[in-house]
């Protein structure tokens, strides 16, 4: 879905009890759209990457600003580490992987909050800032849940691919109706939406 009129027709078909499935393109970029959101609210895309204890880069932090600014979603591409290399392999010339890993929606909630809150500091986003995570886009398991970054944390959404979309201020009505049936819990997420989000389009 891309536009307001394809989230109208599914909202319609809900309406009659009709199903309705999306068939994205190859990209996140473009099959995002299967959450509801409309693609020209989009701004930059961001990417997360796995933490280490000494290193946090934060550099995503400065998109969002921007994006939020102008009440722009955010689309955050979460890390994948397949066929990486321990230092020591490495050092060694020893062909030897470490097992993948995916990051999770709820892991980048996690660190997106750790960063606002010890490092950065400036009100971009809080833990009642409505974002939606997906997993699995296209698949017939596919995951789609909305909620606050602190409700993300606590999901789990399964299987990899996970990306998360940070909702910006001029999120539209048609946006919020479409994600209220995926939210982790109504009353909340009805609440922040009434006073962070609604008539901010």
């Amino acid at each position: 879905m891309l536009a307001t009129t394809h989230t109208d027709l599914v909202l319609r078909a809900r309406e009659l009890s009709m199903p309705t499935r999306s068939i994205p393109n190859a990209s996140i970029l473009t099959s995002i759209g299967t959450t509801g959101l409309q693609l020209y609210n989009f701004g930059q895309t961001v990417s997360m990457v796995f933490f280490l204890d000494n290193w946090k880069p934060a550099s995503f932090y400065d998109r969002i600003r921007e994006n939020a600014s102008i009440g722009l979603h955010t689309l955050v591409l979460l890390d994948i580490k397949v066929k990486e290399q321990s230092l020591e392999n490495m050092a060694r010339g020893r062909k030897i992987y470490e097992p993948p890993r995916y990051m999770t929606v709820a892991q980048c909630a996690q660190q997106m909050l750790e960063i606002e809150e010890d490092v950065k500091k400036e009100g971009v986003y809080s833990k009642e800032s409505l974002a939606v995570g997906v997993a699995r886009v296209g698949a017939e398991d596919q995951k789609i849940v909305a909620g606050t970054l602190e409700e993300l944390c606590d999901t789990d959404l399964g299987k990899p691919l996970h990306s998360l979309v940070l909702l910006g201020r001029r999120t539209h009505d048609l946006e919020r109706e479409f994600l209220e049936e995926f939210a982790v819990n109504k009353e909340t997420f009805g609440r922040v939406w009434k006073r962070d989000y609604e008539g901010k389009a």
